[in-house]
């Protein structure tokens, strides 16, 4: 693998904002990364207890009743019929996924890799790891008549909560087919939207005309289930990509442990736990919004996802020196540069902190503004 040709891993060079915000006497209030804190749900911890006696390998391509959970969540929540359960994947939660899926389709030099100007870092790195070239483009016009092998989108976005209609990925799908290239589409925020429009999929036939041909939609438990330590993920779409990832899979030996499975399986059928999920980030979000307002920041995002894309509302001001402010009031975020050079002013708060934490960020910034 190309590792010389990788960036510095982002997060290991937050540890002086990291210190800073752990000195204030009230203790950090960490909204950087975006790991889930809330409770497992009780239906996926009954269902990993009753399979955890699994003295044999697991197969790569998950249980019949996995895939045909999957196939109708799809149907159910993403308005998405007729889903071919052979065409699901399960995957070791949804970064490796991303990181892998290049390499996995057989890309490689010469090869090229799309991804959005502002995005989730790890689009680029495995186009790297792949030894392709990673492009970065928010618009088909702006990729230019040559080569292109596979088109990242992300919607909700990652970090923005901006979400592509139906309109706009019809026009990717119809764009990438004509010439040849794949269309990926990481959407493991859709369960996060925060108006009352459902976020489209990829594989919506109004995006897609009936076809999932040249398509993939990732999908991931961890957000909208608090999975993510339990690495549960999948990839569904295009019958013939997923038998090539299918395939490739079995021969690394990625496989998803048999009791996550089952864990999988019981919790896609259950839509009460979702729900209220969504509702205690949604409260969180407004309790957010509103104290940043206060101290001077705007959310420049979408409205949907776990994060505040947030910027001075007076002026350019740097990513760095927002992130120093606001750990000096003891709330480490990340920096927009992480997500590239386009988010050189802002920053990214997540909503994946207790109700208690995210009260204590609130006060903090009800202080006054915050680069008075």
């Amino acid at each position: 693998m190309f590792t010389h040709a990788l960036p510095d891993f982002p997060w290991d060079t937050l540890a002086g904002p990291t210190a800073r915000a752990r000195a204030h006497p009230g203790g950090i209030v960490n909204l950087s990364v975006g790991t889930p804190v809330d409770p497992t749900p009780a239906v996926v911890r009954a269902a990993l207890e009753a399979a955890s006696d699994a003295p044999g390998y697991p197969t790569t391509h998950g249980t019949p009743a996995l895939r045909e959970a999957v196939a109708a969540w799809f149907a159910r929540r993403r308005g998405v019929p007729g889903v071919d359960p052979a065409a699901v994947l399960p995957t070791v939660g949804s970064k490796e996924l991303v990181a892998l899926l290049p390499g996995l389709l057989g890309l490689g030099p010469g090869a090229v890799v799309v991804h959005p100007r502002i995005a989730y870092p790890t689009y680029d790195v495995g186009a790297r790891l792949a030894g392709a070239r990673p492009v970065p483009a928010d618009a088909t016009s702006a990729v230019g008549p040559g080569r292109v092998d596979l088109v990242w989108l992300n919607s909700p976005s990652n970090p923005t909560g901006t979400v592509l209609g139906v309109e706009h990925l019809a026009k990717v799908v119809a764009w990438a087919r004509a010439r040849g290239a794949i269309v990926a589409s990481d959407e493991c925020y859709a369960e996060l939207g925060w108006t009352d429009e459902p976020v489209p999929s990829i594989l919506d036939p109004r995006v897609c005309g009936g076809s999932h041909e040249g398509l993939l939609a990732v999908y991931s438990l961890s957000k909208q289930s608090n999975l993510a330590g339990y690495r549960a993920a999948f990839v569904a779409g295009d019958p013939r990509l997923v038998s090539r990832l299918l395939e490739v899979r079995k021969h690394a030996g990625l496989i998803m442990p048999a009791p996550v499975q089952s864990a999988l399986t019981a919790v896609l059928a259950d839509d009460a736990h979702v729900l209220d999920q969504r509702t205690r980030y949604g409260r969180r979000r407004e309790v957010l919004l509103a104290a940043t307002a206060r101290a001077g920041l705007r959310h420049d995002g979408g409205d949907a996802g776990l994060y505040l894309w947030l910027r001075s509302a007076e002026s350019d001001v740097p990513a760095s020196v927002l992130v120093e402010a606001l750990a000096a009031r003891g709330i480490l975020v990340a920096p927009g540069t992480f997500y590239g050079a386009a988010g050189a002013h802002h920053v990214r708060m997540a909503l994946t902190a207790t109700d208690e934490r995210v009260g204590a960020a609130a006060d903090r910034l009800a202080v006054g503004p915050l680069l008075a």
